[in-house]
């Protein structure tokens, strides 16, 4: 966009801004920035201009797995499932058994992300989801101890950074589980806050652990806790904040964070005892280091990292948490949806099933919903993560959402479930997945953190098509070039916003009736309405940046909204795509619908406070118009489908199946075997019950002996009545065995050493 010649331009209007605009720049600390410039955007930044090309999202390759991991799903992993009894790793042993540790580095499930030529599986991101969604479907406890070492360790960091000597030495002994590995970076006084931490390295001459000979190294000092496979872990990736204060290597003193591999049987090193994460029993503790010291080339990627940990941490972050805690809250969801809709079909209340209670039906929706919603967004995410990508923003949406959806679907499979899913015991599938849901929303990065001030504030950064460059030139040293920079980039942008605000009020006036679709889709009408949400998105986020400037880093109200509405724009978009891939089946619809009607809502809520919340208020009422002229659509999903949604859990098909595909459902007497085999018995019966209604029969018995029903019939019947009793049937224990703990099992020093009295 040209306001006036150029020379004219800049000395009248690009001039002052440029000052103005500097003067008003945040301060911003180097975790910051390097959090915030790390990563790739993929499909984020197309939401973010305003005007997202459809054809482009439906035109990306869906995710397929090889036919080796394909058979590592059916075989290995299988079997891993098999002999796992979570009842019996959370209660009694507190542990996996230690025939399930051997056959996890038998089978390499600690190396999934490193190549083959390293040992390891070298599975896509697609085939690692899948594999941690399997198990954790299983056991959460079994899923975390599979997806640390293949997520946020020292095996990514190894890959993006290690120097060749390292990754030929340790990458070898991961994958086949000579080395079990361990991340610490979080500190009791630091938490989120990485620039807190207290842990530290200083530069100093001392004797090499293993030859004995004097080098220049590290002697370390560090207090970590919540390491997840720390109390069992060989070898530990410390983050730790390094100096030189003897300037042994040069001029500067404090060298930044930096990240390094320890072994843990070095002398200093106290490591072994254990927290107890919301009663499950993964392996995680605290460890602290005293006057530790490593010789220099421990430093993943050599000297020549140092300073470099932060960066490093962010961008395997990117990956890492992209895949880990979506498949298990995708897992988690799956589960709860098909159990619980079986449930409401097998479990008879006033006499008739639960799942014909509207009220029960509403939770069954949900469920659904969410469950479609988190799947096609884990997979769609792997899509970009399997293009080299390093999603940080869209990992961040991910981490973030889909563990607070696996709260509401664990919640409401709770609610459905009642007093089945209260009394603990083996019987009880959902108990220890709802205890799970908080140990998902607090690791890798709290979700209040997350959503506050990481999704909008790292994704303005770097996903909007202007502001990354306008800040460049801002902060350049050379004032003259960044001047003639922004020029540019500045008034490329207000051409922007002059486009995306005509887009926006053309759109929303016309009801979305003219946003574009791509053609030949049967949902056009979702795809329009995404089409205008993203504008309006566009043109508030920009409104927001502007009107704001550096103050809207400490607005986190108004960035977590607009960090909601990106959010909800990536998943509706998963949504849609998967929906696409599957070729459009017709019996999936009734759940697409409800998830974009969810999502329109929700959309249309956080325009609201925005426009409520901004505070400039004359941009609010010029604003007001154009991104929200009709009536917020605060309609959610009609009654009618609601129950059509929720119909799809109550009812052998297609859809149940694509909806909780690659679960473990158990074998034998496991109690979600059971509960699939009474569904099962009670769907294929239904026309029978309904012979016996018809014929106001009080019991098969009498059916049978009025002849309304023959003898292989009624057989079936109460073969479903048996499978229904004992799929409702929960636990109860000899007194002995509940015993609670004595007092003389508690230490001193605040600390607790728990056992259960035989």
């Amino acid at each position: 966009m040209n306001i006036a010649p150029s020379g004219l331009r800049t000395t009248l209007f690009t001039k002052p801004l440029f000052a103005l605009a500097r003067r008003a720049l945040p301060s911003m600390s180097d975790t910051e920035r390097q959090a915030l410039e790390v990563g790739d955007t993929w499909w984020d930044a197309e939401l973010f201009t305003g005007n997202p090309d459809w054809q482009e999202l439906l035109d990306c390759p869906a995710g397929a797995l090889s036919e080796e991991e394909q058979a590592f799903l059916d075989g290995p992993c299988e079997r891993l499932c098999a002999m796992i009894d979570d009842w019996d790793v959370n209660w009694h042993r507190r542990d996996l058994p230690p025939q399930v540790w051997s056959f996890l580095k038998t089978h390499r499930f600690f190396g999934m992300i490193i190549p083959k030529r390293h040992g390891g599986l070298g599975f896509s991101a697609l085939a690692h989801s899948e594999v941690v969604r399997k198990i954790a479907s299983r056991s959460a406890t079994a899923a975390v101890t599979v997806m640390v070492p293949n997520s946020l360790g020292p095996g990514e960091l190894l890959l993006q950074f290690g120097t060749r000597a390292q990754q030929a030495y340790w990458l070898p002994r991961l994958a086949r589980g000579l080395e079990i590995p361990c991340f610490g970076l979080t500190s009791p006084e630091a938490g989120s806050d990485a620039a807190a931490m207290q842990d530290r390295g200083v530069i100093c001459e001392g004797r090499h652990p293993t030859s004995g000979e004097s080098v220049l190294g590290m002697r370390l000092n560090w207090h970590k806790r919540y390491i997840t496979l720390g109390p069992v872990a060989t070898v530990l990736g410390l983050a730790f904040k390094l100096s030189d204060p003897h300037r042994l290597l040069g001029d500067t003193a404090e060298l930044g964070i930096t990240v390094a591999l320890v072994p843990t049987h070095l002398p200093g090193i106290e490591i072994g005892r254990r927290h107890l994460p919301s009663y499950q029993s993964f392996q995680n503790g605290p460890n602290r280091g005293r006057d530790v010291f490593v010789p220099l080339h421990w430093i993943i990627g050599g000297p020549d990292r140092i300073g470099d940990g932060w960066m490093m941490l962010m961008s395997a972050l990117a990956v890492g948490r992209g895949i880990s805690l979506p498949s298990l809250s995708a897992a988690a969801t799956a589960l709860s949806a098909r159990t619980t809709g079986a449930y409401a079909r097998v479990r008879e209340q006033f006499g008739i099933p639960i799942g014909q209670f509207e009220g029960v039906q509403a939770r069954l929706a949900r469920l659904a919903g969410v469950a479609y919603q988190l799947d096609a967004a884990r997979t769609f995410t792997c899509c970009g993560l399997d293009q080299g990508l390093k999603l940080s923003v869209i990992s961040a949406i991910m981490k973030a959402h889909a563990t607070y959806r696996m709260r509401v679907a664990v919640d409401d499979a709770m609610d459905v479930h009642a007093g089945k899913a209260v009394i603990d015991g083996p019987r009880n599938y959902l108990g220890a997945l709802y205890r799970a849901v908080p140990v998902g929303i607090t690791v890798e990065g709290a979700n209040i953190l997350t959503r506050n001030l990481i999704v909008f504030g790292q994704g303005a950064i770097r996903c909007h098509p202007y502001l990354r460059d306008e800040l460049h030139a801002l902060q350049s040293a050379d004032t003259a070039d960044g001047l003639r920079h922004f020029d540019r980039v500045v008034w490329r942008h207000v051409g922007h916003i002059i486009a995306t605000a005509a887009r926006t009020c053309l759109r929303n006036w016309s009801g979305t009736r003219l946003a574009p679709n791509p053609t030949g889709t049967p949902v056009a009408g979702h795809f329009r309405m995404l089409s205008s949400m993203s504008s309006t998105f566009a043109l508030l986020a920009d409104a927001a940046l502007l009107s704001l400037g550096g103050e809207l880093k400490r607005r986190e109200l108004l960035s977590a909204r607009l960090g909601d509405i990106l959010s909800e724009l990536f998943l509706a978009s998963a949504v849609l795509k998967r929906f696409h891939d599957d070729g459009h089946p017709a019996a999936d619809r009734p759940v697409v619908d409800y998830c974009l009607s969810c999502a329109r809502v929700r959309m249309d809520l956080s325009i609201r406070q925005i426009l409520q919340n901004l505070p400039n208020r004359l941009l609010a009422t010029a604003l007001r118009p154009i991104v929200q002229p009709l009536r917020p659509s605060m309609r959610g999903p009609t009654d009618e489908l609601i129950v059509r949604t929720a119909n799809l859990l109550q009812t052998p098909s297609a859809t149940r199946e694509r909806l909780t595909a690659g679960l473990h459902l158990g074998t034998g007497a496991d109690a979600v075997a059971v509960l699939e085999r009474a569904f099962e018995q009670v769907c294929d019966c239904a026309p029978l019950e309904e012979r016996l209604r018809d014929a106001d029969c009080a019991s098969p018995r009498e059916g049978l002996e009025r002849g309304i029903i023959d003898r292989h019939e009624h057989a079936r019947l109460v073969q479903a009545a048996t499978l229904v009793s004992a799929a409702i049937e929960v636990d109860d224990f000899d007194p002995a065995t509940l015993t609670p703990m004595t007092a003389d099992a508690w230490e001193g020093n605040g600390s607790a050493s728990v056992g259960v009295r035989s």
